[in-house]
C-alpha cells in the first residue's frame, strides 16, 4: 500500500563503515584535503573530559564493534582492554594513520563507545548495588529492536547475569532468561493453569519463575503459585504497577512471609519496574534478584570524544587537550590510573607501592588483528574483578 514504509529506519554496516552515517563536515573535510593533495599522518586519541550525573568511574564497551569498523582500512590503533574500569581525562583507545583514511568514520566510532559504554556502565553500578544477587537485563523492549544484542551485550559484560531476548542470547552463548508474561495468565484464565502449562511445557532446564501480580493481591498468588508447583518453582516475579504499589519493600516483605510461613523459604523473590541502581540498594534486604531495563537502555551515554593530539609525529592538540602520544597505567594493588608522555623515559609509580600496568595495548596494524578479542563471559569476569575495587556515589 502506498504511503506504508516497506524498510526499517536503518543503515547497513556497509552505509556505516563507508562513511554514510557522518556528520557532513568530515565528508567536507576529506574533500578539502584531497583537493589540496594534503595527505598527514595523525594521531588520534578517544577520551572523556568527564563522566555523567555523579559517576565517579566508568566501564569500556563498544571496542569490538570498532576494530570491526576499521577492518581492511591502514591504520594502528591502541585500546584499553574492553571491560576496562576508568575516569575521565583517560585515553581509551587510539588511532595513528592518514587522517583522510579515517575522518568519515568519527561519528560511527563515538557512538559505538559513548553508547556501549554507557550501558555497560549502568549494569556495573546495578552490579554493586545487587552485590552478588541476579540481575537481567529487560533493557531490549525500551529501544529499536536493531540494537537489542549491542544493548544485551554491554549489559551481560557491565554485570547482568543474564539477557530475557533470543537473539541477544544466542550471540552471547548463553540461555535466555525470565519469566511467563501477564498476556498468558489473563488468556488462560487461571494463574494455577498458567504456572502449570508452563512447568509441563518447558524444559527442566528452565528455571521456573512466574509473576504474581495478575489479577489478585501479590501474597495471595504468591502462595498460589508455591502449591501449584511446591520445589519445582524458582521464585515469584513482583512487576507491579506504580499506582497499585504502595509501599512496595512492604509487599515483598509480606510475600517472603507468607511464603515463609508455609516453608517455602526456599522459593525466591525477582522484582522489576523501574528499578536502577538506586531503588536496587532499597530494596536489598527483601529481595533475590532483579529484572533492569529502561535504566540500561536509556543509560547516560559517555561522552567520549576524539581528538588529534599529533601530526607528522609533532605533538598538536586544540586549546583544552594534551598533545602527544601517551601511555596508560594501572596500579594492580589500588587500581589508580596513571596517564604520562611517551617520551618520559621514566616509569611512573604510585604512592601505595603497587605494581603499574601498561594498560594502552596495540590491538590492530594496518587493518590487521595483532591479537584474538576475548569473549564477552572473558570480558564480564574481568569488570567483575575490577568491580571488587569500586564503590558508588548515591
Amino acid at each position: 500500500m502506498e504511503g506504508r514504509a516497506k524498510n526499517f529506519f536503518i543503515v547497513s554496516e556497509k552505509d556505516v563503515k563507508s562513511g554514510k552515517t557522518t556528520d557532513v563536515y568530515f565528508k567536507k573535510t576529506v574533500e578539502i584535503l584531497q583537493k589540496a593533495k594534503c595527505s598527514k599522518q595523525v594521531r588520534a586519541e578517544v577520551r572523556a573530559s568527564s563522566l555523567p550525573e555523579n559517576y565517579s568511574w566508568a566501564v569500556l564497551s563498544g571496542i569490538e564493534e570498532v576494530i570491526c569498523l576499521f577492518s581492511n582500512l591502514r591504520a594502528n590503533i591502541q585500546i584499553l582492554p574492553e571491560g576496562t574500569i576508568f575516569k575521565e581525562e583517560i585515553p581509551v583507545l587510539e588511532i595513528v594513520g592518514e587522517y583522510a583514511e579515517f575522518a568519515m568514520l568519527e561519528t560511527a566510532i563515538l557512538g559505538l563507545l559513548c553508547q556501549s559504554s554507557g550501558i555497560a556502565t549502568k549494569a556495573a553500578r546495578c552490579r554493586v548495588a545487587a552485590g552478588n544477587k541476579t540481575i537481567l537485563s529487560l533493557g531490549a523492549r525500551r529501544m529499536h529492536p536493531i540494537i537489542a544484542p549491542m544493548i544485551d551485550r554491554s549489559a551481560f559484560i557491565g554485570g547482568c547475569d543474564g539477557v530475557s531476548t533470543i537473539k541477544s542470547a544466542e550471540i552471547l552463548q548463553e540461555k535466555p532468561q525470565g519469566t511467563i508474561p501477564h498476556s498468558l495468565i489473563l488468556i488462560l484464565g487461571s494463574q494455577e493453569e498458567a504456572f502449570r502449562l508452563f512447568h509441563e511445557t518447558e524444559p527442566s532446564t528452565i528455571k521456573r519463575i512466574v509473576p504474581i501480580d495478575t489479577l489478585g493481591d501479590e501474597k495471595f498468588e504468591a502462595i498460589k503459585a508455591a502449591q501449584t508447583l511446591g520445589n519445582d518453582l524458582f521464585a515469584v516475579w513482583l512487576d507491579t504497577p506504580d499506582s497499585r504499589r504502595g509501599d512496595f519493600k512492604r509487599i515483598i516483605e509480606e510475600v517472603r512471609w507468607e511464603l515463609n510461613l508455609r516453608d517455602f523459604n526456599n522459593i525466591k523473590i525477582f522484582v522489576s519496574g523501574g528499578l536502577d541502581e538506586y531503588s536496587i540498594q532499597r530494596l536489598g534486604s527483601v529481595v533475590d534478584g532483579y529484572g533492569v531495563g529502561t535504566a540500561l537502555s536509556n543509560a547516560p551515554v559517555i561522552n567520549f570524544s576524539m581528538d588529534i593530539v599529533e601530526i607528522n609525529g609533532i605533538p598538536i592538540a586544540k586549546r583544552g587537550k594534551m598533545s602527544g602520544s601517551k601511555a596508560v597505567y594501572r596500579c594492580t594493588n589500588c587500581y589508580q590510573i596513571k596517564v604520562v608522555s611517551r617520551k618520559n623515559d621514566l616509569l611512573p609509580s604510585c604512592s601505595c607501592n603497587g605494581r603499574l600496568q601498561q594498560l594502552f595495548l596495540p590491538i590492530m596494524t594496518d587493518g590487521r588483528l595483532e591479537r584474538q578479542l576475548p569473549s564477552p563471559q572473558d570480558i564480564r569476569t574481568y569488570v567483575l574483578r575490577q568491580l571488587e575495587n569500586m564503590k558508588l556515589k548515591l
